[in-house]
């Protein structure tokens, strides 16, 4: 439930060749994006914020990176996938945020952990391959000032996802999601407790406990423009009504909002190449 950037940046990564059916099984390139983001779960601040990133993709059979995130998978039975995959989510300065000035920063995130996939349903058109999916993935969080790292507890985020291939136009992907997020003590302290040495009398000493973090519905269009450049565009509504913590001071709103745009260039690629046709979605 951080704001995330990165995650928009890997839907953009895969610039799917507008006219071909091949894809490269190495590629390497330049992604970019940024949008207009809660500066947390449940903040009442929104900023600007954009990244650019260099990104390798390999789509290998058991390993793979792509607008999948990092995974190592294996199907377990028809429509039933494991894997093991990464999220990340962009930093916060204190200073810029009223209800933390005063407290520690918010630091970069990374997630990283198993995933089990249900595939719910497939739609019969091969020329516009359709699927929902339900994602159940348990997640072990990090964050970083790039001198140090510190766990930050676990998260366990099920969503459900309608997605819809070549929607619009060939290659392009439209994805529709729903889900919740729940944490563990050590995340829902990293968002929400206030230490007595940060109290203040607009903020009270708040301890802060595991449970439900929120729910949200995303979507996200990803468009490729040529062979080697795509542009990906989406939004995120975030409730965070009935929240474990909603009594935190650092607790001030019940409505999040982000809108974020990015964009992709592939300036290497393998000569050895996989069937697109053969794997939609990946």
């Amino acid at each position: 439930m951080t704001p995330r950037i990165a995650p928009l940046l890997l839907l953009a990564l895969a610039t799917v060749p507008a006219q071909a059916q091949q894809l490269p099984v190495f590629e390497a390139g330049i992604a970019g994006g940024g949008g207009w983001l809660p500066a947390y779960p449940a903040s009442d601040q929104n900023r600007w914020r954009g990244l650019a990133v260099p990104y390798i993709i390999y789509r290998g059979n058991v390993f793979r990176a792509d607008d999948g995130g990092l995974r190592a998978r294996t199907s377990l039975a028809d429509g039933i996938e494991l894997s093991v995959s990464a999220s990340g989510g962009v930093n916060a300065s204190s200073d810029d945020v009223t209800a933390r000035q005063g407290m520690p920063d918010l630091e970069w995130l990374g997630e990283l952990g198993p995933n089990l996939r249900f595939t719910l349903w497939r739609g019969e058109d091969e020329a516009a391959p359709q699927r929902i999916v339900l994602d159940t993935p348990i997640r072990a969080v990090f964050s970083t000032d790039w001198s140090s790292v510190s766990f930050r507890g676990f998260t366990f985020a099920p969503d459900i996802a309608y997605e819809h291939m070549h929607f619009l136009s060939p290659f392009a992907r439209l994805r529709v999601s729903a889900g919740v997020v729940f944490g563990t003590d050590r995340y829902a302290d990293y968002f929400y407790d206030v230490a007595p040495q940060f109290a203040r009398p607009d903020r009270p000493a708040y301890n802060a406990q595991a449970g439900y973090i929120g729910s949200r519905l995303s979507v996200s269009y990803r468009l490729p423009l040529s062979e080697r450049f795509s542009v990906v565009a989406g939004g995120r509504v975030e409730n965070f009504s009935g929240a474990t913590n909603a009594d935190s001071p650092l607790f001030r709103n019940e409505w999040n909002f982000s809108v974020v745009a990015g964009f992709a260039v592939s300036l290497w690629r393998s000569e050895a190449t996989v069937n697109a046709a053969s794997q939609p979605f990946d």
